[in-house]
């Protein structure tokens, strides 16, 4: 079993608009200075949450990598040069820009709102040749399995309604009552991204507590324990791509 641990203490560290914005990146830009790099095809992470005042990114451009923000709490305004108009997505929903051979957009979090933002690494080799295309998913078009103490929320899978070009991702959200545990199937040849979005969960010698970034691969199964109301993100990706990523 191999168990990597990044409390927010060994995150890189951000903001924007002099700290309207303010993030906790588990994987950041090489010049953010945190310890964990690009890995599989994932090649950045950030957490970000406003508080009193909303705030606004300008315009900027992308092209190649898939943009996912995660929206946790709260809600987005989002503008872009294909919809050309801005869009509202509320709290649960899922937004994704297949940013291909270049797309521009804006991006406003309203106060007291919380997102991730991550950066998928497909093959860039075809992901540049595309045009770029865009949607947004709210939280009604995803399915949720329940169990007798926990719930997950499926957003990434090969029956989803979202879609991504890069290669092997699936992602889940977990739900967990206090005292609540369960068994999370970890895949052969994959490494699984934990992010405690909320609460306190433990695992055999390990605990993590809200806002801790963990990874797990070479194992079978690993335990979780809730021990208060949890809601824990993952995503599980190849541990080696079958094409060439950008950082490498």
């Amino acid at each position: 079993m191999e168990i990597n641990f990044y409390p927010p203490s060994i995150q890189a560290n951000g903001s924007f608009n002099f700290g309207e914005i303010i993030e906790k990146k588990p994987i950041g830009f090489p010049q953010d200075g945190g310890q964990l790099k690009p890995y599989s095809n994932l090649f950045y992470w950030a957490h970000a949450w406003t508080t009193d005042k909303r705030s606004t990114i300008g315009l900027h451009p992308h092209q190649g990598f898939e943009i996912c923000t995660f929206v946790l709490k709260g809600s987005i305004n989002h503008f872009d040069t294909k919809l050309n108009k801005w869009v509202r997505l509320e709290e649960g929903g899922v937004q994704i820009i297949r940013s291909g051979n270049g797309i521009s957009h804006s991006e406003e979090m309203l106060e007291n709102s919380e997102i991730f933002q991550i950066w998928f690494d497909p093959d860039l080799s075809k992901s540049l040749q595309k045009s770029a295309t865009y949607n947004d998913y709210k939280i009604d078009q995803f399915n949720f399995t329940n169990h007798d103490d926990y719930l997950i929320k499926h957003i990434q899978n090969q029956k989803s309604k979202m879609w991504m070009d890069t290669e092997d991702i699936v992602i889940n959200e977990y739900f967990f009552e206090k005292s609540s545990s369960a068994n999370l199937k970890i895949e052969n040849g994959k490494i699984h991204s934990f992010f405690l979005i909320d609460g306190e969960v433990s695992s055999n010698q390990y605990k993590f507590k809200k806002g801790d970034f963990f990874t797990i691969s070479n194992i079978k199964k690993f335990n979780i324990a809730a021990l208060k109301f949890s809601k824990l993100f993952e995503i599980s990706s190849p541990i080696k791509p079958s094409y060439k990523t950008y950082f490498n």
